[in-house]
């Protein structure tokens, strides 16, 4: 009953019927449509990742890594399932059942670990950013990668001695499954601290930090008047450049805020649909643990199966869908995008500059600064200038030079 593949139970295979053409139909295209899409989708996120140098970050280098369990899950638990439903008995001999069932334990095991590495990455980020400067970091991203990985792969080494396959013949035919070798009184505990492990204490975990998070950047108190800012600003510096200076940290700081607040809703939906849909099949379980015949409706067995599947195909199109710099990459990838014009690029910003004439001439310097709602800086109109930027989140400088 707890193989995600094969939903089977030591103690009701004895029920076992030959599947419908209807139940083979359907759950045949349903698995192989939604394995399909999570599988490319899956690969363009680890491949957009590694490929594109502003994408690697520490919370993308976690995607990353569900992205991989969630492959894992789609190939051992999904394709298997669709020669599961057609034949209705298990074809992958007895060394395939131990790898698929540990595949199927680790993508899952992993992809928990993964969800709960990037909540807590996002929790110091937001809530807590001078520690995060050296805590989130790259490089620290990767190595607890690698230590979700080798625990979860460490963890999941039981099942291949928890797994076997079984002949049960009947009077014209003799179905092969993929069961477990221990009885039910003995597996249970083990389901159980499972269970605990990778989902309660994962959910438990995240909906904590994420209300410490949305207290941070949702409820936060309303910024003081700009204005009244502005005024106090005007009584130690010049006003040109208090004006810029206030407008240019406002537009970063919102900018920044907006940043935040868009990954922290991107991450908290997977979290949700984790929840949402690993819900039913976990219910099914723990239900069934109580009851002395398992309740196993196919059709209802096809429905857990089908969130499951889901879960670990739809996080690619949540990223497209909600991130501007994941969509972006993924049209890159496809090369979905128009072709560059000849005509060079534009850049329209808030700014202050300075501009310096040459002195070899003999003539007096001409300096001055301006204040600048909007200047487009054109590279076409520029072509002996030398461009440099003082580029911080309190002041933008730009210095134009003649060659």
């Amino acid at each position: 009953m707890e193989n995600v593949t094969l939903f089977q139970d030591n103690q009701t295979v004895g029920n076992w019927t030959e599947p419908s053409i209807e139940y083979k139909v359907v759950s045949t295209v349903l698995v192989l449509v939604i394995c399909g899409i999570g599988i490319v989708g899956n690969i363009m996120v680890v491949l957009v990742v590694l490929t594109t140098k502003h994408m690697r970050t520490p919370t993308n280098c976690y995607l990353v890594s569900l992205a991989v369990a969630d492959l894992m899950v789609l190939t051992a638990a999904g394709l298997p399932n669709i020669t599961d439903s057609i034949y209705g008995s298990w074809v992958y001999g007895y060394a395939g059942c131990l790898c698929i069932t540990y595949l199927q334990y680790l993508g899952i095991n992993a992809s928990s670990c993964s969800i709960t590495a990037f909540t807590i990455e996002r929790y110091i980020a937001i809530c807590h950013p001078i520690k995060a400067q050296f805590l989130c970091t790259l490089s620290r991203a990767k190595k607890i990668i690698v230590v979700v990985w080798a625990f979860t792969s460490f963890y999941c080494v039981m099942w291949f001695y928890l797994s076997d396959t079984k002949d049960i013949h009947y009077a014209d035919v003799t179905v092969v499954t993929c069961a477990y070798k221990v009885s039910r009184n003995l597996y249970l505990p083990i389901y159980f601290l499972d269970f605990a492990i990778f989902y309660v204490v994962p959910l438990t975990l995240a909906t904590i930090l994420y209300g410490l998070i949305a207290r941070i950047l949702f409820l936060n108190p309303i910024p003081a008047d700009p204005k009244e800012k502005n005024k106090k600003w005007k009584n130690e510096s010049s006003h040109d450049n208090t004006i810029f200076n206030s407008k240019s940290s406002s537009r970063c700081s919102s900018s920044t805020a907006s940043s935040r607040r868009q990954v922290t809703k991107m991450l908290a939906v997977v979290v949700i649909l984790f929840a949402l849909l690993w819900m039913p099949y976990r219910t099914l379980v723990v239900v069934n643990s109580f009851l002395t015949q398992a309740y196993l409706d196919t059709w209802f067995v096809l429905f857990c199966r089908i969130c499951i599947y889901l879960n670990s195909a739809i996080n690619p199109i949540i990223y497209n869908a909600m991130s501007q710099k994941f969509r972006a990459a993924f049209k890159k990838l496809c090369k979905c995008q128009q072709p560059h014009s000849e005509k060079p690029a534009t850049y329209s910003m808030a700014l202050n500059y300075s501009v310096i004439k040459d002195m070899s001439n003999g003539e007096s310097p001409d300096h001055f600064t301006t204040e600048l709602d909007d200047m487009t800086v054109t590279a076409e109109f520029l072509p002996s200038k030398k461009l440099s930027f003082d580029d911080t989140c309190l002041s933008s400088k730009v210095t134009f030079s003649k060659a």
